[in-house]
C-alpha cells in the first residue's frame, strides 16, 4: 500500500446570489448529488461529514473509500475541511481544503466562489507509480470539478 496525493484549485463567478451558493455547499446529500464519484454524505455530528465515494478505478485497481472530514463554517463566507477519521480508524482517503465565497465589485447578484483541495489516498500499488497515479488523480479530480460545476449551475438555474 502507498499513499498518493493530488491537488487543484478553482474560481468561477456564479450569477446569483451568495446565499444561494452557501445553500448548497452546506446541504451534504445535495453535495454528494452534485458531485459524481460521491455515492452519498453522512452528516455526522455538528461538524463532521463523513463522505462515501463510489468505486473508480486508478491504473487497473478498483478503489472506493469512506473519509471523515471535519468541517469548520464561517457563515456564507468559508467552509474548511480536514481529514479527521475517528480515533483509531484507518481511512484510505481523506481531503483536505477549503470553498471561499466573496463579493464581486459589490454586485448581489453575483459571488466568486474559490476552491482548494489537497486529496491523499492509500492504493495498493508500488510507490514508483507515483506519476502515474498523480495524473489520473488530477484527470478524476478534473472530470469531477467540470461536472460538478456544471450541476451546480443547472441546480441554481444559471449557465
Amino acid at each position: 500500500m502507498s499513499t498518493f496525493s493530488a491537488s487543484t484549485t478553482a474560481e468561477a463567478i456564479v450569477s446569483v446570489a451568495r446565499e444561494r451558493v452557501w445553500d448548497v455547499l452546506v446541504d451534504p446529500a445535495l453535495v454528494a448529488e452534485l458531485t459524481p464519484f460521491i455515492k452519498w454524505i453522512e452528516p455526522q455530528g455538528e461538524d463532521h461529514w463523513i463522505w462515501h465515494l463510489s468505486g473508480l478505478t486508478v491504473l487497473g485497481k478498483g478503489f472506493s473509500a469512506t473519509f471523515t472530514e471535519q468541517m469548520t463554517l464561517e457563515d456564507g463566507k468559508r467552509i474548511e475541511f480536514v481529514h479527521d477519521p475517528p480515533r483509531g480508524a484507518k481511512e484510505r482517503a481523506g481531503v483536505h481544503g477549503w470553498y471561499a465565497l466573496s463579493d464581486v465589485d459589490g454586485r448581489a447578484d453575483a459571488v466568486r466562489l474559490e476552491t482548494s483541495l489537497d486529496i491523499c489516498v492509500d492504493l495498493p500499488l508500488p510507490r514508483l507509480s507515483g506519476p502515474a497515479v498523480r495524473t489520473a488523480m488530477k484527470g478524476v479530480m478534473a472530470t469531477m470539478g467540470d461536472r460538478f460545476s456544471k450541476n451546480l449551475l443547472a441546480h441554481l438555474g444559471v449557465g
